[in-house]
């Protein structure tokens, strides 16, 4: 198997790897870091479960050559909580209940925060359009989209926080 080196930071950590050509994102994430909190679902991009933000802006990982991320900085679910301390918006899915089987709520986590980086009051209908690459089998996304609510208010009542 044809293998390339690849240089990405992954939660502020420097790796440099030897990936196979025909890997995506989501297995190097996996398989070669360690880091399973990025759930595999589908692997066709559909369901939002492997959900990262690539330099800023969420993606499904599955959908991403690992080669691609060549120089690239990844935030993974690993990355938002700060050792115990959950980050705002994973404290707003516990509070609002939008945790389930838990198997979604990564990608979930990931694309909210994408969401309230752009939008820091998002509407519902802007949630919804936010969401819309995500899929929830458990939890019939009421609860979900409410945890969206909450974190915005969190996030706007710790100033000068960093997203």
């Amino acid at each position: 198997m044809k293998r390339k080196k690849v240089s990405l930071k992954v939660n502020g950590v420097s790796y440099v790897l030897d990936a196979k050509v025909n890997s995506t994102l989501v297995d190097l994430l996996r398989d070669e870091i360690g880091l399973l909190g990025t759930k595999l679902g589908c692997g066709e991009g559909e369901c939002g479960a492997c959900t990262v933000l690539l330099n800023g802006e969420a993606v499904t990982s599955c959908l991403v050559p690992a080669i691609q991320a060549e120089g690239a900085e990844i935030l993974t679910i690993e990355g938002l909580s700060d050792g115990e301390k959950l980050h705002p918006i994973q404290e707003a899915f516990v509070e609002a209940g939008a945790i389930q089987c838990g198997f979604c709520t990564p990608g979930f986590v990931m694309s909210t925060l994408a969401l309230l980086k752009k939008i820091p009051h998002p509407s519902d209908d802007e949630i919804r359009e936010a969401l819309a690459g995500n899929l929830c089998r458990c939890t019939g996304y009421q609860k979900i989209f409410e945890a969206v609510r909450i974190a915005s208010e969190k996030m706007a009542s710790v100033k000068g926080s960093e997203i």
